[in-house]
């Protein structure tokens, strides 16, 4: 049921002027907004497609569904949460996180519920983006996509899984109305949503059958619970809960160390080695669980019950990929075969070909997309030659292995609203980063990328493109990141201004 404040159709002929407009209502989407009207930008609103906020963590409600950073790095720094109860949150903390501080800086009421984005356009006699939704028309002076890429679930291309006559969902759009009690369940995918909801269903299905083509690295997972004196201590002292999350960040950012100088990963590697040797005893299970690439090349997974579950009697793993349903059959690659009654499917996101691209367009009706050519590519990951006043949040190249979005999100965030506090003083109309400036950080990032493990790891993972390129990750440090971000460089932008003169370089 659509929210209160969502518009209504009666507004769908109006066309509302505003000064910024926000696609996405997720943590980039609140996180912008908040930042936005702190720097005194009043006249925003956010469009979001769904009937609540949250995003990713709105849409993830699958069982066991938790973050795999420490809770007190996974939060605003300027909206600390001293009442995490485990030290790894779980879905719905999370998200009652966002609900909670949105309401508390005043972005609840900004949002418009049920609204989806269709074509978002520049139109440059303007200096305006013209923004199409289902719900009535915009124009805005700055557009930021705060879409996000953990939001749109990536289907396999099964043959005939379109004709399986039971029950399929993705991980990310789960059927709690589906009792999986005592069923046969064949679970596609062994990322890190499955790494979480196995071991959550395994106790209660008949039979699990579990297709994994690619095996993870998984280490321990440090959670706990924790007491409500340390709640307390959180709540009655905030400088605890600072020094909590900086020493956190350091412990990352440590690990970090390692991701770009892969040969120190050897120590955590064995962590990881001896992790799955004390949990799973079988010789041929432990080998089909065992990774042939360098921890770290594929996303770092975080669990203490994924092995354990494995082991189950009710648990077959088929160290394959699935090559055909036929019928109620599953057919792994190797030719392998599970009769089951449901389907789930772990098989990740629309991570670098973010669905948000193909509705984006410059000022000849060119997208996204379409500049992209399957290589997403922005300037420090968050303007786009072309594009005039938009920001892209948690946009390519800004990925890191061992860190927090937040992190990464709230340099962005210095940056966008420092561009927005020098737009607004000086008069601009439009500011659009040069392409030899946008070009040559990129090369700067494609040289770096090969020393680091996610090129060098001998894996294939969603941080390489359509065209093999890594158009995902930051081949540096969080701490160059944030410095990098820190200041707006107007003599990156051409700048079209109102005032005498109007046009400056």
């Amino acid at each position: 049921m659509p929210r209160p404040d969502a518009p209504t159709a009666a507004a769908s002929s109006e066309v509302r002027d505003v000064e910024v407009l926000i696609i996405g209502s997720g943590l980039s989407g609140i996180g912008a907004a908040i930042r936005l009207r702190q720097v005194g930008v009043h006249d925003l609103v956010v469009i979001e497609k769904a009937d609540d906020l949250g995003g990713t963590w709105r849409d993830n409600t699958y069982p066991g569904c938790a973050c795999d950073v420490p809770s007190a790095l996974y939060s605003y720094s300027f909206a600390p949460n001293p009442e995490w109860t485990r030290a790894f949150a779980g879905q719905p903390e999370i998200r009652a996180y966002l609900r909670d501080t949105a309401a508390r800086y005043g972005i609840t009421p900004l949002i418009r519920f049920g609204t989806e984005v269709t074509r978002a356009q520049w139109h440059p006699h303007q200096a305006r983006w013209h923004v199409e939704t289902n719900r009535g028309r915009y124009t805005a002076r700055i557009l930021v996509a705060a879409a996000g890429p953990w939001h749109e679930p990536l289907l396999p291309d099964i043959p005939g899984l379109a004709d399986f006559p039971g029950e399929v969902f993705h991980s990310s759009r789960w059927r709690h109305d589906h009792d999986l009690s005592g069923t046969r369940v064949a679970v596609v995918g062994s990322g890190a949503s499955a790494v979480q909801f196995v071991p959550a269903i395994q106790p209660h299905v008949g039979r699990l059958h579990l297709f994994q083509r690619t095996a993870q690295w998984v280490l321990p997972k440090p959670d706990h619970y924790v007491p409500r004196a340390e709640r307390w201590l959180m709540r009655r002292f905030p400088s605890a809960q600072r020094a909590l999350r900086n020493a956190e960040y350091a412990g990352l950012e440590t690990l970090g160390v390692g991701f770009r100088h892969p040969s120190l990963l050897r120590a955590v590697q064995k962590v990881g080695t001896l992790h799955l040797k004390a949990a799973v005893k079988e010789p041929q299970l432990r080998r089909a669980l065992t990774p042939d690439y360098t921890l770290g090349c594929k996303r770092l997974l975080l669990s203490n019950t994924y092995y354990p579950a494995l082991t189950r009697p009710n648990v077959t793993v088929h160290a394959t990929a699935v090559a055909a349903v036929r019928g109620s059959r599953v057919i792994g690659a190797d030719g392998s075969r599970a009769d089951v009654d449901t389907i789930i499917l772990g098989t990740g996101f629309h991570i670098l070909d973010m669905p948000i691209a193909q509705r984006v367009f410059d000022a000849a009706g060119a997208s996204l997309n379409d500049h992209w050519k399957g290589s997403p590519d922005a300037y420090l990951g968050t303007t786009v030659s072309g594009f005039p006043n938009a920001f892209v949040l948690l946009g390519p190249h800004l990925g890191t292995g061992h860190s927090s979005a937040y992190t990464i999100l709230e340099a962005q965030l210095d940056y966008v609203t420092a561009a927005v506090r020098h737009f607004r003083a000086t008069g601009w109309t439009s500011m659009n980063v040069r392409p030899e400036v946008q070009a040559a950080f990129s090369a700067d990032v494609q040289q770096a990328l090969p020393r680091t493990v996610y090129n060098s790891g001998g894996c294939s993972s969603y941080y390489l493109d359509d065209n093999g390129r890594n158009s995902f990750s930051w081949p540096w440090s969080t701490g160059r990141m944030r410095r990098r971000l820190a200041d707006f460089d107007p003599e990156a932008y051409d700048i079209t201004s109102s005032t005498p003169g109007g046009v400056t370089a």
